[in-house]
């Protein structure tokens, strides 16, 4: 039908009438030209799409990887920071035992001293006990003599 209507249209136009033949061959090439045509605009859009994929995929990277990196970063810093946390936490834990240590050894010294004191205190009672005992036995004697 479409043969037709050009054959028809080339009538109208006055132009030669070319064989079916020629007239098929020549749409064959046109159709064919066309063809080609939409291949290469097609492998153009085709490798336009792969740029743009590309460079986009390229650039979601790059932002991730900024992500990361950073992410690493602070990794690292939180890791140094836990170590020296522990350290300090070790030397605070090693003089908290030796605080310890020394309030309990200034306990045991305020006991003992206590002790003492407690010590003294008997003897001093029992040195009384026995100087009133012997006062009592030096008037005895003083009373017995002179009577």
């Amino acid at each position: 039908m479409v043969l037709f209507m050009k054959l028809f249209i080339h009538l109208l136009d006055g132009q030669s009438v070319d064989t079916p033949t020629t007239m098929l061959s020549r749409l064959l090439k046109e159709h064919q030209a066309k063809q080609n045509e939409r291949k290469e605009l097609q492998e153009k859009r085709r490798r336009e799409a792969i740029a743009a994929a590309t460079c986009l995929t390229e650039a979601l990277v790059d932002h991730l990887n900024v992500g990361v990196a950073q992410a690493y970063v602070n990794q690292r810093k939180l890791d140094h920071e836990v170590k020296t946390l522990q350290v300090q936490a070790s030397q605070f834990s090693k003089q908290t035992a030796q605080w310890i240590s020394m309030v309990e050894g200034f306990n045991q010294a305020l006991k003992e001293i206590g002790d003492v004191e407690n010590w003294a205190r008997s003897i001093e009672m029992d040195m009384r006990t026995i100087a009133t005992a012997l006062e009592y036995v030096h008037k005895g004697q003083l009373q017995s003599a002179c009577s």
